[in-house]
């Protein structure tokens, strides 16, 4: 059984190789059908304490390392990068 892969932001770095990560998904509703978000806070291991609060990051289901961690960060998620396809077109123009 592959291990689940969720991405979500970081909501608190205040413990020690801890982090808390929240990931929001999006349901319908069953009688009214409005679209509505859903979230859930994750507790994940950060071995190197790299990861601060406001960051995204992709997480990994795991062994139980603690009580509540059953998470590992796998890697930041950039989500402040320029598509490299938006430059092209412009110089295309000129």
């Amino acid at each position: 059984m592959p291990k689940r892969i969720l991405t979500g932001t970081v909501v608190s770095d205040k413990g020690d190789k801890t982090v808390v990560v929240k990931v929001e998904r999006k349901v319908k509703h069953p009688l009214y059908g409005k679209i509505i978000r859903r979230s859930k806070k994750y507790h994940a291991h950060d071995e190197d304490n790299a990861i601060k609060a406001g960051e995204t990051v992709r997480i990994e289901e795991t062994k139980p390392i603690s009580k509540l961690k059953t998470w590992k960060v796998l890697d930041k998620v950039d989500t402040h990068s320029k598509p490299a396809t938006a430059a092209a077109p412009a110089a295309a123009e000129g």
